[in-house]
């Protein structure tokens, strides 16, 4: 299974390709965008990190990087990929939810708008019982895009950094939003 082209009623979200690498070095080397994710990022980074990121593809069918579009123009990527760490549970039937925009795209609810529609890709088409998300504790927009996309705060946990960054002291949360509670909601 290859991965679906998704619409929201503002935006495009196609599978991501060699066309976004431009709107992924903007992303990366802006410090803001990374503020809760690292140091900013050269070119040469990104170029690593986009050729990983277009293999998340390959992992679990269905699953991958999206670009989201407004008007063809690029505004930032959504991702629903397999766990990687133990302690995020079983591979099979799940998926981590996660997403990054440009800065002028911020504080439109395009970041929750392209989420609901992973959510909903990931249960309706795809079958998933559980979908998550991770950020540090101290970055409350994301929450909130977790939160407006129907997930609920299940956990605070802290990782082992070798360059941890301001915050990291206060941990990581997940949210996570399972089929049953997301149909619950969609027909309640």
């Amino acid at each position: 299974m290859n991965q679906a082209t998704l619409r929201t009623a503002r935006m495009e979200l196609v599978p991501l390709s060699d066309d976004h690498l431009e709107g992924e070095v903007q992303l990366d080397a802006d410090p803001e965008v990374m503020r809760y994710l690292g140091r900013p990022r050269s070119r040469a980074e990104v170029e690593r990190r986009h050729r990983l990121r277009l293999a998340a593809a390959d992992r679990v069918p269905g699953l991958g990087f999206w670009a989201g579009l407004v008007g063809g123009s690029f505004v930032g990527w959504w991702i629903l990929e397999p766990p990687e760490r133990a302690d995020q549970g079983p591979v099979d039937g799940q998926a981590e939810l996660g997403y990054r925009l440009l800065r002028r795209h911020w504080r439109q609810g395009l970041g929750g708008e392209g989420a609901r529609e992973l959510v909903r890709h990931g249960f309706d088409d795809l079958g998933l019982r559980r979908i998550f998300a991770e950020t540090m504790a101290v970055n409350e927009p994301s929450r909130a895009t977790m939160a407006s996309a129907g997930l609920r705060y299940v956990r605070t946990f802290h990782l082992d950094f070798d360059d941890p960054l301001p915050g990291t002291e206060q941990g990581e949360v997940e949210y996570a939003i399972t089929r049953e509670e997301w149909l619950a909601r969609r027909h309640g």
